[in-house]
């Protein structure tokens, strides 16, 4: 029975299949359900076919296109979870069926970061922003009448099909409910995994934690998680705090009620400094009152946000020499192929809350709604349903 299942699942192995797809024609403009053409895997990809898709805020800075290099027509999409429907030559670890969470960055499990303990920073496969094609010919795997796509993030999730490099996938227990776990893939593990794997608060510790965002708060959770005894959200949206307690959070500074750096605001509230601040908006004076929060002697502050690309950090240095830590983080230190299926068990055993991040659904055809609503700032995640 097994062996006839997979037949009927690669029926279409081998084949183009031509499926819907969201296009992103321009920068800003609407995307546009289209029905595109997707060629079959090559060597060391896999065909998944889309489940469900969410939104990110990387997907929307890229759309938008205003300091970035553009690049359209463009299939946006990363954070998503799905079913592999085929494999191309050299594959052995995924088989047609197995469920999986495509992730932006990669492992190939070969080069020097991943065959470090310390690094998720993968060679092959970390992220690129300005590839629009597969690494494997330089070509894309979707076309439209003979015309091709780019891909983004080597992921391009807003398509019921989508083709990825093996080393981007994710293989997940298959009982997990797919329009749950797939906020994993991104957002999710990016702030958890910055709390656990790099700030690692000791049970009963303070963390503070800047921007209430989806990433924010999923740093929260991972404090609450740790067993933080106070978390501090600091957001200059004060609309956020309710929301944020159901992550953890017991106390909340806006920037804005203060006369006074929030550095100090935190460390009279703390005897000295946070234990942990995690920095979650990108913005360089917020990284900058982060870690200047922290208490000297054992303080960690850890960056998650992306800055402007010529943002300069400045504080003195008198600051470290009082045992003070800076580090930075990607993708949450998580390893995509080895970690995140254990993050996806958190999750199953109930130790990682994500329907709290879930706050709208929408049908595929209706996914210009999800961007609607992340630029007015509405709620954390929108989860995108393929099957409408």
């Amino acid at each position: 029975m097994k062996h006839h299942l997979l037949n009927i699942m690669s029926s279409t192995a081998g084949l183009v299949i031509p499926c819907r797809a969201a296009v992103a024609w321009e920068a800003g403009k609407p995307l546009v359900i289209e029905q595109v053409e997707v060629a079959p895997p090559q060597a060391m990809e896999v065909r998944i076919k889309v489940k469900y898709t969410s939104l990110c805020h990387t997907d929307l800075y890229f759309w938008e296109s205003k300091g970035q290099t553009p690049l359209f027509p463009r299939i946006f999409g990363h954070e998503a979870a799905g079913i592999v429907e085929s494999v191309g030559e050299g594959v052995t670890e995924l088989k047609p069926g197995d469920h999986v969470l495509p992730v932006f960055t990669g492992e190939c499990k070969e080069c020097r970061h991943c065959k470090s303990e310390e690094s998720n920073m993968c060679d092959l496969l970390r992220i690129n922003t300005d590839r629009g094609v597969m690494l494997n010919d330089g070509k894309s795997r979707f076309s439209i009448k003979g015309q091709p796509i780019n891909h983004f993030l080597g992921t391009s999730t807003f398509s019921e099909y989508t083709v990825l490099h093996v080393g981007c996938l994710a293989k997940i227990n298959p009982s997990a409910p797919l329009d749950k776990v797939c906020i994993v893939s991104c957002g999710v593990s990016t702030g958890l995994g910055a709390t656990l794997n790099v700030a690692k608060p000791k049970r009963g510790s303070i963390v503070a934690v800047f921007g209430l965002g989806a990433v924010g708060l999923a740093a929260c959770e991972g404090a609450r998680i740790a067993g933080a005894s106070k978390i501090i959200g600091v957001d200059l949206n004060p609309n956020r705090f309710e929301d944020a307690k159901k992550f953890g959070v017991t106390d909340f500074v806006n920037p804005k009620d203060h006369q006074k750096p929030v550095q100090e605001v935190l460390a009279e509230m703390t005897d000295g400094g946070v234990d942990r601040a995690i920095e979650c908006t990108g913005n360089i004076n917020a990284m900058i009152s982060a870690f200047e929060s922290v208490h000297d002697g054992w303080g960690v502050a850890v960056l998650v946000g992306v800055p402007h690309k010529d943002a300069i950090f400045t504080t003195k240095p008198i600051n470290f020499l009082n045992e003070r830590t800076l580090k930075g983080t990607f993708f949450g230190n998580y390893k995509p192929r080895t970690d995140i299926p254990n993050v996806v068990e958190m999750y199953m055993k109930k130790e990682l809350e994500l329907d709290k991040f879930l706050t709208h659904r929408v049908k595929f055809s209706e996914i210009n709604k999800a961007f609607d609503l992340m630029v007015n700032g509405e709620g954390l995640r929108c989860i995108i349903s393929m099957d409408d």
